[in-house]
């Protein structure tokens, strides 16, 4: 694996900042009506992708597709955040032009294939990327996100096995917040260990601290290279916890608030920023000086997104399709 060097912590420090203060302001600006829909926030969660980038090969062949909780990854992965700003308040300058929303955010140049509303949908379409890859001999990997409700759907059933008899190069890895949409893992099912499911197929598998940025990235690098020789699928359960609701509109009325602040005690900005102390990897100063570049930048995705205009009325024919033997409604696209 690739070392785990001073810069990789602060990289780390100021990725996962960005991302939780991204977000932080989605709240705010979904609170003023200028986010529609659902609001799915990944705070909490940040050490499962910092990790997961850590062990990719961005830029080159590996691939993401993941549920609707899906507004960092793409970030994570190069993915302008302010064009991502721009898809969850519905303007023309979004990654999709205003026409995916909150939960499909998307970009094939970068690798990031969903964002997916549908609980389960991405999880025989990321083994059918996988296909791909081993069909084309392309060398890539594709890692496959879902939650712990999605765990329960059949279709994973119908990936592991087909993942495992083709030996498929893909990761399957569930994000166990704890809760899915706001039942308990405990009354879902008479087990709680929800990486044994790959048992049943001898797919190798097991449990990861996911709110660790390191264990992620053994895990992770671990399972890649198994699929990069051919050997074939993984599953890692990744052991998180989300800070806020299923959505925007959840109550929360499953869990306490003491509850959520034991988990903040292990919050993994909170992990990572205190190692670059303890190494002594940034002053105080120079903390402070990654924190204000996060915010002037989250400040300048917010007003990009803002002033960018709507789509215009003809886009919703544009983005369709377009057929040559009908040609009464002209394309721009």
């Amino acid at each position: 694996m690739k070392e785990v060097t001073k810069e990789v912590y602060l990289k780390w420090y100021e990725d996962m900042l960005l991302w939780r203060k991204f977000e932080d302001k989605l709240a705010a600006l979904y609170i003023q009506q200028k986010v529609r829909g659902f609001l799915h926030l990944y705070n909490g969660q940040e050490a499962v992708l910092a990790g997961a980038l850590h062990a990719m090969n961005l830029g080159g062949k590996d691939k993401m597709i993941t549920a609707y909780r899906n507004h960092v990854q793409p970030i994570g992965m190069g993915v302008d955040p302010r064009k991502v700003m721009a898809e969850l308040l519905g303007k023309v300058t979004g990654t999709s032009k205003g026409m995916g929303g909150s939960m499909h955010i998307f970009s094939k140049e970068h690798g990031f294939y969903g964002g997916h509303g549908i609980v389960g949908a991405q999880i025989p379409v990321g083994a059918g990327m996988a296909f791909a890859d081993k069909y084309f001999e392309t060398g890539g990997v594709t890692l496959t996100y879902f939650g712990d409700g999605a765990a329960r759907q059949g279709s994973l059933h119908e990936a592991f096995n087909m993942a495992m008899l083709w030996k498929l190069p893909v990761v399957f890895i569930c994000e166990n917040n704890g809760y899915a949409m706001g039942t308990s893992v405990e009354r879902t099912a008479n087990h709680t260990d929800i990486w044994k499911l790959g048992l049943g197929y001898e797919m190798p598998c097991g449990p990861v601290d996911g709110m660790n940025p390191v264990k992620v990235a053994e895990a992770m690098h671990e399972a890649m290279e198994r699929a990069r020789r051919g050997d074939g699928p993984t599953f890692l359960e990744m052991k998180t916890y989300r800070y806020r609701g299923h959505s925007m509109s959840d109550a929360q009325l499953y869990r306490s608030k003491d509850e959520v602040e034991e988990y903040r005690k292990i919050d993994p900005i909170t992990q990572v920023l205190d190692i670059i102390k303890e190494k002594n990897y940034a002053t105080d100063a120079e903390i402070e000086i990654i924190d204000e570049r996060v915010k002037d930048l989250v400040e300048e995705c917010a007003t990009f997104a803002e002033e960018s205009p709507f789509p215009e009325v003809q886009q919703l024919y544009d983005v369709v399709y377009e057929q040559e033997n009908y040609p009464f409604i002209p394309h721009r696209l």
